[in-house]
């Protein structure tokens, strides 16, 4: 007979690795922390990859949530077509590419400048009814220190809720817009720069999205762009976003990636959130963007 003064067991929690160990036919991949990231070692990118690399490459992606290249050598019409093999480039919203490639998005810091593009915790332009499957981030100039890129498992933000928090979040939806008060801010800065038209954009999305191609959950909110919850004011909605803001973010949730010129860098956007550090001022860095189609999460 069961001890009813015994306390319950706790919920258990999924485990901090993110993907099994498995070998791979054409490279090796080498996790870069427990919850997500891996380096990929013995593709050269600028060559053509065939159809069964193709497909690996894919596969590596899908289990770590974004994986790296190093010592690449792209031209963007190269990081184009690369990219032309895993979805379909669009250019992003409201800025125009290089004029030569307008499917390349150049993201740079100069020397005397403080801000930096897209600089804290964010999925990308999830104010779009579509937001991006995926975005390709290549690096040509890089500050001698500094300058990390960091990422964070948004499966795992979502499956260490509790249970009863889950199904709290499962009738919730958030409004999403590109001109969140403060934070905002430098990526309302190159866009004037740039001489674009400045519009509110905003898209509605469920907290927790179903991955299309995994069946996963994943938190789908972000301190970049999430204002509210659909039916309740901001007022309302703050208290408990803040608190997944935190959740989100969790050092165990994330990894780090140092950049190196020739480095690249390709993410899901559907279940990770990335934030580029702003800690390399007097330095310059350049940066090459190529952003792919999404679907509207469900």
């Amino acid at each position: 007979m069961a001890d009813a003064s015994r306390a319950p067991d706790p919920p258990a929690q999924p485990a901090m690795n993110h993907a099994p160990r498995r070998s791979w036919r054409h490279f090796e991949a080498r996790p870069l922390a427990g919850a997500l990231g891996a380096e990929i070692h013995g593709v050269d990118l600028a060559q053509p990859p065939g159809d069964e690399v193709v497909v690996e490459i894919r596969q590596a992606f899908l289990e770590h949530l974004v994986i790296f290249f190093r010592d690449q050598r792209l031209t963007p019409q190269q990081q184009v077509a690369l990219a032309r093999r895993f979805g379909e480039p669009v250019e992003y919203p409201q800025l125009k590419g290089l004029p030569d490639c307008p499917l390349i998005t150049p993201v740079i810091k100069l020397e005397h400048e403080q801000m930096n593009f897209g600089g804290i915790w964010h999925s990308d332009t999830t104010y779009l009814a579509r937001p991006p499957m995926a975005s390709m981030l290549y690096a040509l100039e890089t500050p001698p220190w500094g300058g990390d890129t960091l990422f964070a498992n948004q499966y795992l933000a979502y499956e260490t809720l509790s249970e009863r928090f889950k199904k709290l979040l499962a009738g919730l939806t958030g409004i999403n817009t590109s001109t969140k008060a403060e934070v905002s801010k430098t990526r309302e800065d190159r866009l004037r720069e740039a001489g674009a038209q400045l519009k509110a954009l905003v898209g509605e999305h469920p907290v927790a999205r179903t991955h299309p191609e995994t069946g996963r959950k994943a938190l789908y909110v972000n301190v970049g762009h999430t204002s509210h919850f659909r039916g309740m004011t901001v007022e309302e909605s703050t208290p408990l976003l803040e608190y997944l803001f935190r959740h989100q973010v969790r050092p165990e949730l994330t990894c780090r990636f140092r950049w190196e010129p020739g480095s690249l860098a390709f993410w899901d956007n559907r279940c990770t959130q990335h934030n580029p550090v702003n800690d390399y001022h007097g330095h310059r860095r350049v940066m090459h963007r190529v952003t792919l189609a999404g679907d509207m999460p469900r």
